[in-house]
């Protein structure tokens, strides 16, 4: 097939593009200007800025493609600039995907598989919801509330974009190379500087995924037929009482320190202090049984916080 992969310098779009081509497709690669040199080995490489709309028909045009994955997010820039990193993610989860469908349709492409996140569910009385839970949209943290919206407008998007066939996977909290939870990652430096304590009983629930098996599930969708949304998680949701500590364990940082789960708001903000204390997990019984993906690894035991 002919796939062009939006976003294919980024964590999962940049070994996607080897993955598929590896499996015989012909595959495209669309990159920005400025990030033309990092492009992956693809058979074609297109430019545009994902919210110039002259820029993405006239690339998406060029290639030509039958399917279409949406891998596109500013997240690099966290490190850098968290608020700017998530205002423009955001723009490209709205305008840019609003853009590539539009692209996509004039194209003559049958398909679309986008990115979204396991991680965005609304409050429930249940520890790990499918994928049929609301999603908070309604957060008490504006940041978070104005994320969660437009994750859910690109969802919308997507799976209203016919005559695509809309595909949305729901990754999980990432890790390995190149993600917040590698070795060299924010998260790992917070953690061996003492800075990532476990609030309360640290009950909220995180379901990890691995970036190869995030490739994995991406390629499983793109060959399969099945539409609509999907979580692409591990088999083991786990409190951060527990995947935390065993991270420290694995960097070689000190035991995580407890707090009072009333301070934590002030000490870690908003977001963290719900993700470590009431966030939910994400069943992937549907990507195994309706996409037939099966991850590689048994677990977020295995490798998270040794790459």
């Amino acid at each position: 097939m002919r796939i062009l992969v939006a976003g294919a310098t980024g964590v999962i779009g940049h070994p996607l593009v080897g993955a598929l081509r590896a499996r015989g497709h012909e595959v495209s690669a669309l990159v920005r200007q400025e990030s033309r040199e990092r492009a992956p080995e693809a058979d074609h490489v297109v430019v545009a800025d994902a919210l110039d709309r002259e820029a993405v028909l006239s690339a998406v045009s060029a290639a030509r493609p039958e399917v279409i994955v949406h891998q596109m997010s500013a997240l690099r820039l966290l490190g850098d600039d968290p608020v700017a990193a998530f205002a423009l993610t955001a723009r490209l989860r709205t305008e840019g995907t609003a853009n590539l469908i539009e692209a996509a349709r004039a194209a003559g492409a049958r398909r679309l598989v986008a990115q979204s996140i396991a991680f965005a569910a609304a409050p429930a009385s249940v520890p790990v919801v499918d994928e049929d839970a609301p999603l908070y949209v309604d957060a008490p943290d504006p940041g978070w509330a104005a994320t969660v919206r437009a994750v859910a407008e690109l969802e919308r998007l997507v799976l209203d974009s016919g005559p695509l066939a809309g595909v949305v996977l729901r990754y999980g909290t990432l890790y390995g190379p190149g993600t917040m939870y590698a070795r060299t990652g924010g998260a790992a430096q917070a953690v061996l500087a003492g800075q990532l304590p476990l609030p309360g009983d640290g009950a909220g629930i995180m379901s990890f995924l691995h970036v190869e098996d995030a490739v994995g599930a991406t390629v499983a969708a793109v060959e399969s037929d099945a539409i609509g949304v999907f979580h692409v998680t591990y088999d083991d949701p786990a409190p951060a009482a527990q995947w935390l500590p065993h991270y420290a364990q694995v960097l070689a940082g000190p035991s995580p320190r407890t707090i009072p789960a009333e301070l934590a708001p002030r000490m870690l903000g908003w977001y963290l202090t719900h993700q470590l204390t009431a966030a939910h997990g994400a069943s992937n019984d549907r990507a195994r049984t309706t996409l037939g993906w099966k991850p590689l690894r048994p677990s977020w035991r295995d490798g998270l916080g040794q790459e």
